[in-house]
């Protein structure tokens, strides 16, 4: 039986995003679970999405710390008839995902510092492998069976598993030019790590032979073609790191209207390998490669329909052509956006209700599309509360649902011709926040 394991290898595979953008991860505190619409934020987690913005606080310090856990789903079905399986399962879990935030606020000037998983951090499990893992082993019955061997079975065990995150550590500094308007300069340092650990091992067949195999077993492939059929292992880290600047501007050009602009500029990350073992020839020795988080523009506005009442709408764009993938950014087909909707009750003076949801378009299409790494157009819906502890303590509860819109793939193989592959994934997660005004 074939078993495999993936733990949200590189910045591309199994991440826990519920956005459009393909690398970078959002979803960096409660607050945004509970309303999505947030790149207009003037709460503590300002200092990712709105770093102008922490000028909207009262005077002195500001402590945030969040977690997340996070479920998905990922589905790939094929129609390659030399498969044993058609549908291979992944099921990723993420239990802790933390937020951190602290701010330091004057009236004119403040710092402030972020902490969080700016790109991975997933784990998948698929019990039956990938397509790719699979799909040139089974093509070992009809090689062998063409070199006048009957050959109809085959069976392998595979095993790959991993771990990918991309840390985040930010700082910044805020300015008020006026009541009306605010600036913001900071860097993002990110530091990343990606181990791989896997093997394929065990490849039989039941190809008759009159001498080696005449009741046409299981025999081991190795017997029959050698090298290609010999057991196979990997085990490399990966290590890299960049910095990315950031800018932002608040305005409040009515009192019951806030807007809030960032820009993050291209972070340049380089993954050199360090290699203990690579039988595939997939990892060299100190081969760096190219994994940047590209460049993210963001603009937000707040606006209050009554003193209990807010609505906010976020733009998010993420500039991924602009990014080096080692060539694969040149299979986009443009660049990926989010367009949220947001909407906040003040239920009482201790109870706030809020809700909001993403339209999210990937530029990634057909061409792009991997069964390890595939990223696909979604709708996201998110909805919380906030409980006021005490005059310097929230509580931020939220939970978010991601659905997904299924994509096919064409592709084909020598002698069996054309074939697809459907890609889908669906993600839900849950989290909590304590917030500190002192």
């Amino acid at each position: 039986m074939r078993r495999c394991f993936v733990f949200a290898t590189l910045a591309l595979l199994c991440m826990p995003v519920v956005n459009a953008a393909i690398v970078t991860n959002t979803n960096q505190s409660v607050y945004f679970y509970r309303l999505p619409a947030h790149n207009a934020s003037t709460d503590v987690d300002a200092v990712y999405y709105n770093p102008a913005g922490v000028m909207k606080l009262k005077n002195g310090f500001h402590l945030a710390v969040h977690n997340q856990t996070l479920f998905q789903d990922r589905i790939i079905n094929s129609t390659l008839k030399s498969l044993n399986n058609t549908e291979f399962q992944g099921k990723t879990k993420v239990p802790v995902y933390p937020n951190a935030y602290a701010i330091y606020k004057t009236d004119g000037f403040a710092l402030s510092f972020g902490f969080g998983p700016n790109a991975g951090g997933g784990s998948a499990e698929y019990e039956k492998g990938l397509p790719s893992f699979e799909t040139p082993i089974s093509m070992l019955p009809l090689m062998i069976s063409a070199a006048g061997l009957p050959t109809s079975r085959y069976s392998a065990q595979i095993s790959f598993e991993g771990e990918s995150i991309f840390y985040g550590f930010q700082a910044n500094a805020s300015f008020a030019l006026s009541d009306a308007v605010a600036v913001a300069g900071g860097v993002r340092y990110i530091y990343a790590v990606n181990k791989y650990e896997g093997s394929l091992t065990n490849i039989l067949v039941n190809s008759y032979h009159p001498l080696l195999n005449p009741t046409q077993q299981m025999i081991p492939a190795k017997t029959l073609v050698g090298a290609q059929a010999a057991d196979k292992s990997v085990d490399v880290k990966q290590v890299g790191s960049g910095i990315t600047p950031i800018v932002g501007l608040s305005l409040t050009p009515a009192q019951n209207l806030k807007i809030g602009v960032r820009y993050e500029f291209n972070t340049k990350i380089e993954l050199e390998n360090e290699t203990a073992k690579d039988d595939l020839g997939a990892y060299p020795d100190g081969r760096k490669e190219r994994s940047d988080i590209p460049p993210v523009f963001a603009v937000g506005a707040e606006y209050g329909l009554s003193p209990n009442v807010r609505a906010s709408v976020s733009y998010t764009l993420f500039l991924e052509k602009q990014a080096n993938w080692e060539g694969r950014e040149e299979t986009l087909d443009g660049n990926s956006y989010d367009l949220a909707l947001g909407l906040e009750f003040d239920l009482t003076k201790a109870v706030t209700l809020s809700g909001g949801y993403i339209y999210s378009r990937s530029g990634a299409r057909e061409k792009y599309q991997l069964d390890t790494s595939y990223d696909l157009d979604s709708d996201t819906y998110g909805a919380g509360l906030r409980i006021r502890l005490g005059s310097s303590v929230d509580l931020d509860l939220g939970g978010i649902y991601v659905k997904y819109k299924d994509q096919v793939k064409k592709m084909a193989v020598p002698f069996y011709g054309a074939y697809e592959e459907k890609y889908k994934q669906k993600t839900t997660g849950f989290g909590i926040g304590l917030n500190f005004h002192l």
